[in-house]
């Protein structure tokens, strides 16, 4: 079985930086593509269909190349017909290639989620080869320890910690996520950076988790894709990724790559439905075997699929053509589009 990959994103889901890093996981998946969206993180909220929507329209016109099927799932909070443990709107997850959270409140989200049946399949999918993209207050949540922004921005609660998902705890890892890095809506007379905590409310919030725990700090408009396969993370967008630990800061530009193990020591779980429900992973298996398997392209195939594209920035169309017909031989076609290029499974 192959782990999907996992990607956080600091800010601008729906901006040119954020829709790059989407067609970047996109293509690596076979048309058509099955998004999932769950509204969980703004389901507080009266408009949280919108949220999501909104969402959905941008991926549905950025990845149109990729014929998606798009599918809102309301999962909005616990012990209502819009539980993440009822089943029935939960069933467009066992299908999902791909699977998005993205703004709204942090604790609330941990909180809805936390033990879930929805929780458990979107574990089992990312094991069973799905994309996990995880944005804004879901990036938070799904780390190790929360950052409670609404209550101390907003409401003026203390400086404290709480729960996340872990969801990197079944890899041996103790990883936090901040979005919003790079702030700066409070202008000069306001530290709005470190998701708007500012550095001294910041610092206070990183004493409270334990020595052990890696803070990766990600820049409005930027993100990392982990490759949980080749335990590469890479850095998108327009800004940085940073990598505290207690007493280093790593600093990575977009472009730059870097070892899992940056974030701890990266284990793949044995065996692999490790901390999952037996019944959900039973019915994420079968749901997986019912249904065509997603095949994604081979290294060789994705390398010379790279130098296609630069020999068609250098206008050497011949060797675009070598590449190509190398590329059909490997069972893969290319086809050329305003997105780029597009890869289908002959």
């Amino acid at each position: 079985m192959t782990l999907g990959r996992i990607a956080f994103l600091g800010s601008g889901e729906t901006s040119l930086a954020g829709g790059r890093i989407f067609e970047n996981l996109a293509r690596l998946i076979p048309s058509p593509l099955r998004i999932a969206i769950l509204e969980t993180p703004a389901g507080f909220e009266l408009n949280s269909s919108l949220v999501a929507g909104r969402v959905g329209e941008f991926l549905q016109t950025r990845l149109q190349n990729y014929k998606p099927r798009i599918d809102l799932i309301p999962a909005r909070k616990q012990g209502t017909e819009f539980s993440p443990d009822n089943i029935e709107i939960l069933k467009p997850l066992l299908q999902a290639h791909m699977i998005f959270m993205g703004p709204g409140s942090p604790s609330y989200l941990a909180r809805q989620l936390r033990g879930t049946l929805a929780w458990d399949i979107l574990r089992a999918r990312h094991r069973l080869g799905a994309t996990l993209v995880f944005a804004s207050a879901a990036a938070i949540s799904v780390g190790e320890w929360v950052l409670p922004v609404y209550e101390i921005y907003k409401a003026g609660e203390d400086v404290h910690i709480k729960d996340g998902l872990r969801l990197f705890s079944d890899f041996g890892m103790q990883v936090s996520f901040i979005p919003h890095w790079n702030n700066a809506e409070g202008g000069a007379d306001l530290d709005t950076s470190r998701c708007f905590m500012g550095m001294e409310r910041f610092e206070q919030w990183r004493k409270l988790t334990p020595i052990q725990n890696i803070i990766v700090g990600l820049d409005e408009h930027s993100g990392i894709i982990i490759d949980c396969e080749k335990e590469i993370c890479s850095a998108y967008g327009l800004g940085s990724v940073s990598i505290l630990k207690r007493d280093t800061l790593e600093i990575y530009p977009a472009g730059a790559s870097f070892s899992l193990n940056e974030l701890g020591n990266y284990i793949t779980p044995e065996p692999i439905e490790k901390g999952i429900d037996p019944k959900v992973w039973e019915i994420a298996l079968n749901s997986s075997n019912s249904n065509a398997k997603v095949e994604t392209p081979s290294d060789e195939v994705l390398s010379l699929l790279e130098q296609r594209r630069q020999a068609r920035v250098h206008k050497n169309f011949t060797e675009s053509d070598r590449l190509r017909d190398m590329i059909t031989a490997l069972g893969w076609a290319v086809q050329d589009g305003r997105e780029g290029q597009k890869l289908l499974r002959l």
